[in-house]
């Protein structure tokens, strides 16, 4: 009989078949200076084969090709993109010759995971298929589809598989303790979509631990699919540089494995953490046909109200709302660890009467100052002015980025400008790269998340938010199709206002506006700058991008020597004036040292 046949008959009439353990941490620790655990195929072969016979000594009758990450998106990362063939090869050889040395008969699974990177689904289905047939060539079988949160790649890869290959597959997705993926998909629901597939199995693995695995089988139990568990031990954490797991006894992962069995998992077993000590404990309770110890109850989390005075309208959505005309100076925060200069900049500012709200920068030009969100917190409570900080996605992962906005909305700080951030190599940091994870785009979308009362995955938090989210737009860019198309994409993630870039020239306002319809979907402010000196005007056009001073502005610096600042102020004036037929409002930028004389202006 077929071997693929065999393995599906073998789910049919059980025992449940155990599975091995933690490939890719184990060998990241056994073997100094690897670039990717699949990188072990070629460097360190023998290292490969002794896990694998470690894991069928200790009970495992399947065990995976050491595959992975072994796709090109992945290997690329390291540039092993050309061994390809050669590591997913020798990964099948490799399992291959650990089943011949032990004489035990077990079954080869080919695995594959994530692409690790977004990618459209046609570029999905191309690597993933690239991947399954040299396994399925080299003779696997059977495939493991595993470590999936999107569900949409998840099939995108099982359908690439059974493109080129009619082995069975088993699919895992990874979930966390409430039975969900990072994007938000239940198990109830990657379940339902799954079982219409081809799939021999389906079930949970790496995640959130072994219980986290069995509130997903718990749910994904009535859709009549054989099950499978391959948890990891639990959640990792890092000393010296290393990973490392929990200590988790025997006993438990035998304890695990009965529950499992008894929620109708055929395959189980284990991912990151697990060694043949556990993977021997769940032998050993399959060959028992071991009860349960003690009843498996799973806690269904609450989603916490939100207190009615946490949701509040700011004071720059009121006046948007009521046609109120907004003035707002852009701020830079200081350089060093003492605010109270910027906050008495701020309080002086509400004094006159003139000006209504602080914009504050967040290491503008890539230089390092006091944080933005921080300050503001600190200027709404004690100048009593209400800010609109900038959040730059170029400095935090969006798991930073989530936390500052939360610690800042306990704060009170409620209006958060969305930008991207210019590359660290143009500030105080040229050897350093930026995070970047998301954009100003992904920055509203979480914000209009967090709204909702979810994160940036679709999972709910213990409470909405009420951010007045804005975004940037540059009527003056180069790429004027590209700036239309990003701010549209910006309006769509839910912005709520924006603020132009500089502007020097109201014609080139004028033209945006007519390419958006003749009318802007969002309110809008006007920035204005009053340049001071000709120099000033030279740096901002020709070292800015995005900005541009028109040349009879240039000339008019120049020709006026040491009264270039009368100048300068003169045509700010100019486009504020030309701002209150076409705006909501202005934003304007302080002069440099001297803040204050902003008020000049108006």
């Amino acid at each position: 009989m077929p071997a693929q046949n065999r393995f599906l008959e073998r789910l049919q009439s059980g025992p449940a078949i155990v599975g091995d353990g933690g490939m890719g941490a184990l060998l990241s620790a056994a073997v100094p200076r690897l670039r990717s655990p699949e990188e072990a195929n070629l460097r360190a072969p023998e290292a490969v084969v002794s896990l694998h016979v470690s894991f069928i000594n200790a009970g495992a009758e399947l065990i995976e090709t050491n595959t992975f990450g072994a796709n090109r998106r992945k290997l690329a990362h390291n540039f092993l993109e050309d061994e390809l063939e050669a590591i997913n090869s020798a990964g099948v050889k490799l399992a291959r010759e650990a089943r011949e040395v032990t004489g035990r008969d077990v079954f080869i699974a080919g695995s594959i995971g994530p692409l690790g990177e977004p990618a459209v689904s046609r570029v999905r289905r191309e690597l993933f298929a690239e991947v399954a047939a040299v396994l399925d060539g080299r003779g696997v079988d059977l495939f493991m589809v595993e470590t999936f949160y999107d569900l949409d790649e998840a099939v995108d890869a099982i359908e690439a598989v059974r493109g080129v290959s009619s082995l069975p597959i088993v699919a895992l997705l990874t979930f966390d303790e409430s039975a969900e993926t990072l994007a938000g998909i239940t198990a109830t629901e990657a379940a339902e979509r799954l079982s219409g597939l081809d799939v021999a199995a389906l079930g949970a693995n790496h995640g959130a631990g072994l219980l986290a695995a069995l509130a997903a089988l718990e749910r994904m139990a009535k859709n009549g699919k054989p099950l499978a568990a391959l948890p990891n031990v639990g959640l990792a954490s890092l000393a010296g540089g290393r990973v490392i797991y929990p200590h988790a006894t025997p006993e438990y992962f035998a304890e695990f494995a009965a529950h499992a069995r008894d929620l109708g998992a055929m395959v189980i077993g284990g991912c990151c953490g697990t060694t043949p000590a556990e993977i021997s404990a769940i032998r050993s309770a399959v060959e028992q046909e071991r009860k349960p110890r003690a009843p498996l109850v799973f806690e269904s989390p609450e989603l916490v109200v939100a207190l009615g005075e946490e949701q509040r309208e700011t004071g720059l959505s009121r006046a948007f709302a009521n046609g109120e005309w907004v003035v707002s100076v852009q701020l830079d925060p200081p350089l060093g660890g003492n605010s109270a200069g910027l906050v008495e900049v701020a309080a002086a500012l509400k004094e006159s009467g003139l000006v209504a709200w602080v914009d504050i920068n967040d290491n503008a030009t890539a230089r390092a100052g006091m944080s933005s969100l921080m300050v503001s917190a600190a200027i709404e409570r004690q100048a009593g002015i209400e800010t609109i900080p900038h959040l730059t996605t170029r400095d935090w992962s969006v798991m930073g980025l989530e936390s500052m906005l939360l610690g800042a909305h306990a704060e009170g700080v409620r209006n958060i400008f969305a930008c991207t951030g210019d590359p660290p190599e143009v500030g105080d940091y040229p050897g350093s790269r930026g995070v970047y994870e998301i954009d100003s785009i992904g920055l509203t979308r979480l914000m209009t998340n967090l709204n909702r009362g979810e994160d940036f995955n679709g999972r709910p938090i213990d409470a909405p938010t009420s951010f007045f989210g804005g975004v940037a737009v540059n009527p003056t860019a180069d790429d004027l199709d590209l700036e239309l198309e990003r701010f549209e994409q910006k309006v769509e993630a839910g912005a709520k206002f924006a603020i132009t870039q500089i502007v020097f020239d109201i014609e080139r306002f004028d033209a945006f506006t007519e390419r958006l319809g003749g009318k802007w979907p969002i309110p809008v402010l006007i920035e204005a700058f009053p340049v001071t000196s000709h120099r000033l005007a030279l740096r901002l056009h020709n070292e800015l991008p995005g900005i541009v001073v028109p040349d009879k502005l240039q000339e008019d610096l120049q020709n006026a020597g040491s009264d270039a600042a009368d100048v300068g102020f003169a045509h700010a004036r100019e486009i504020i004036a030309a701002a209150r037929e076409r705006a909501a409002g202005v934003c304007l930028v302080a002069p440099f040292r001297r803040p204050l004389r902003v008020l000049e202006l108006l």
